[in-house]
């Protein structure tokens, strides 16, 4: 930073650089440090960009989607120090070759952005983003060496310099991406979330919990089929007898009307404020009033908390992204829908629909007045 601002640079905004102590017993000093400074972090924290470990392999992108268009944006300007290529086009071919189908694989391909994946647990993005709304990402590098070393006395600075990054080459690249990250967050002139990203995510959830419902129906419909025509009873070994499954009650409908109108309104307002963003940048307006937009943008993520929080886990607050309740570590998106489908809480289930409805249309809103008031500073 002191060599930057020697040749001329000065961002336009606070960075912080923080390392975490008590990672592992329950993350506690990000977040004991994230629950002191809550009401600050809050009114002014633009983003946390997290990393953990590192090797050497494929980009990891993980994060808010707000902020998935400034990602893709950086790995393109980085490039992979084994391949020769973008880390951008690394990590596309890595997950074209571990697509599952054809399908997926054509979806990789027609994205002009990678998606990223969302947040889970077991790092120190926690409080940053599930409990404080603070738009977040983890990066990390890795997929090439072999496993089994994690938490072992083998994992050393021996093991890392003689069969990781034995020549600190992915260090480097870990550093120009968050670095990189960190910069076009500090230096920009309005703050560079992009909100179709975010509507693409939320119709992706909402299709994978209507499938998910639907498996479950069709899962139950056919297990009832085959008691009532005596499936289980013909194919029974009586030298290892099993006891059949009772007759369960088909899983209803869920009416997810309401999710998916708030996420066709955040798609619409996010194609508004991609066009009245793109003019206000022609138009460079005043930079006391972008500084006064850009205090009431940086709230975006915020919307997306729910006081009360999840069933059963209040401290949990965000709508769209949540650890799993048995996985730790994996994310469990739209979380208080998805999750009681699965533990056949059905009506729970429903409940949860509108609470996650609001989340998103209350941030559809809010990216429909930012597009308004970027048309009015481009007008004056």
């Amino acid at each position: 930073m002191g060599e930057l601002k020697k040749q001329g640079w000065q961002p336009k905004r606070t960075i912080i650089y923080a390392a975490w102590d008590g990672e592992e017993p329950m993350l506690l000093g990000s977040t004991e440090w994230g629950e002191t400074h809550a009401t600050e972090l809050q009114q002014h924290a633009v983003a946390y960009i997290n990393t953990d470990g590192n090797g050497r392999g494929y980009l990891l992108l993980e994060g808010a989607h707000s902020l998935e268009a400034m990602m893709n944006g950086v790995a393109r300007d980085v490039q992979d120090p084994e391949s020769g290529v973008t880390v951008w086009k690394r990590a596309q071919a890595k997950q074209i070759a571990d697509a599952k189908d054809a399908e997926a694989r054509a979806r990789i391909r027609g994205r002009g952005d990678l998606q990223l994946e969302p947040l889970g647990s077991g790092t120190d993005y926690t409080v940053f983003e599930h409990h404080l709304g603070v738009a977040s990402l983890n990066l990390g590098y890795g997929g090439e060496d072999d496993g089994g070393i994690y938490h072992s006395i083998y994992d050393d600075f021996y093991w890392y310099t003689h069969f990781s990054d034995t020549n600190f080459v992915y260090g480097k690249a870990l550093a120009q991406t968050v670095g990189l990250g960190v910069m076009r967050l500090a230096d920009a002139d309005i703050l560079p979330y992009r909100f179709t990203n975010l509507a693409d995510a939320v119709h992706d959830y909402l299709k994978e919990v209507q499938d998910l419902l639907k498996q479950k129906q069709d899962q139950v419909k056919e297990q009832n089929r085959e008691l009532d025509e005596g499936v289980f009873a013909a194919i029974n070994d009586p030298r290892r007898p099993k006891v059949a499954p009772k007759q369960e009650t088909i899983p209803p409908y869920i009416n997810f009307a309401p999710l998916q109108n708030a996420a066709d309104a955040l798609a619409k307002s996010g194609e508004h404020y991609n066009k009245a963003l793109a003019a206000a940048l022609k138009a460079a307006p005043d930079s006391t009033k972008l500084t006064v937009l850009n205090g009431k943008l940086l709230t975006a993520e915020r919307l997306l908390l729910n006081d009360a929080g999840l069933p059963t886990r209040p401290y949990y607050k965000h709508m769209l992204y949540a650890p799993g309740l048995y996985t730790g570590y994996a994310p469990k998106t739209v979380s208080g829908i998805r999750e009681n489908i699965e533990l056949k809480d059905y009506k729970l289930a429903e409940q949860e629909v509108p609470r996650v409805a609001k989340a998103v249309n209350d941030e559809a809103a809010f990216v429909e007045q930012m597009a308004t008031e970027l048309e009015k500073l481009s007008a004056q």
